[in-house]
């Protein structure tokens, strides 16, 4: 009976989290620096023109809604993966390092297109970079705070993910003073979705799509593996390969996002440890839970983020380190007691 309740819950969830993100995306698509009335913003949505109107909304503030909504589900999702098959509350993809792996190796680009003018990198070879860095930040620090191949040691896994995050942070930072990069480092380091095309967000939706299938076909194994491995290898799992599987997953979303959006971070913490609380400890209803929240979180920080201080714009990934960190001490200092 229970679990008839807590499916009917998560269901409740996902209906009340769609709402609330297609008001968002709605809102999103009509702020701007300049006023658009409703009549023009549906016209421009159902008919191409070369008005200067229907450009804004085709070309600007659409893509930057659906940006915000895939990016904020791909974190959250790869949160609540990265929490379950650790069993860590604190496991998210910025606290790990990936993010900040990912946004180096975006700095890295940025050089070698400096370096060689001629060369022209696409939205897909930036991805590529920031696969890489996600890749190897991730890998790192995962085996640097594992006590074994099957155990992970929380303190540890905060330790390095920060220590590593703060280091690549601080190269990317230096490798853009020094190239005379800094304008365009900035945004990728403080995180945002202005700068979203077409292009990148059919990638986006293209391996970050295929990546939340992998997820919600691989959650009743991550439930599973979550329980423990002792329980996990009784019901004849193969937890290494799950593990490997999933944060393979993890990169894929990772990467994919911050190539599109930049270094946000905790949204992957704060969404799974929200809709856990609320639909239990199933992964089959976390996963696409988070993704619907995650969006919906992210929206809205896109549409605060631009109300705080008009016509200039707050980044996105001030907002919800503001959000996150709090919720970040609380679980550290509870899982301490």
């Amino acid at each position: 009976m229970k679990k008839i309740n807590r499916k009917k819950v998560a269901y409740i969830l996902m209906l009340v989290g769609i709402v609330l993100l297609l008001v968002g995306i709605g809102t999103s698509i009509s702020l701007g620096a300049k006023n658009i009335d409703l009549s023009t913003i549906v016209n421009s949505i159902l008919h191409d023109s070369n008005d200067i109107n229907t450009k804004i909304i085709r070309d600007v503030r659409i893509p930057r809604a659906i940006a915000a909504a895939l990016v904020g589900g791909f974190l959250a999702v790869a949160g609540a993966i990265m929490q379950g098959i650790t069993r860590n509350p604190i496991a998210e993809p910025s606290v790990m390092g990936i993010t900040q792996g990912a946004t180096f190796m975006i700095a890295v680009a940025l050089v070698i297109q400096r370096m060689f003018p001629d060369l022209i990198i696409s939205s897909f070879t930036m991805m590529m970079f920031a696969f890489a860095g996600a890749s190897i930040s991730g890998l790192l620090v995962y085996f640097v705070s594992s006590r074994s191949m099957r155990k992970v040691d929380p303190v540890k896994l905060a330790l390095a993910g920060t220590a590593l995050g703060t280091l690549l942070i601080s190269l990317a930072m230096g490798i853009s003073m020094y190239f005379n990069l800094s304008q365009q480092l900035t945004f990728w380091i403080s995180g945002g979705v202005t700068g979203a095309k077409w292009s990148s967000i059919t990638l986006l939706a293209i391996i970050g799509g295929g990546a939340l299938i992998g997820a919600i076909l691989m959650a009743p194994k991550i439930t599973i593996l979550s329980l423990g491995e002792e329980i996990a290898i009784g019901l004849g799992q193969k937890t290494n390969k799950i593990r490997f599987i999933s944060i393979l997953l993890v990169i894929l979303l990772t990467g994919a996002s911050v190539s599109v959006a930049g270094n946000i971070v905790f949204v992957g913490l704060i969404i799974p440890q929200i809709v856990r609380g609320i639909v239990g400890a199933d992964y089959k209803y976390i996963i696409p839970s988070s993704m619907v929240f995650g969006s919906v979180l992210l929206v809205y920080s896109d549409i605060l983020a631009r109300m705080i201080n008009p016509p200039y714009e707050t980044p996105i990934g001030s907002l919800t380190a503001l959000l996150g960190v709090p919720v970040f001490i609380y679980l550290v200092r509870k899982d301490t007691k």
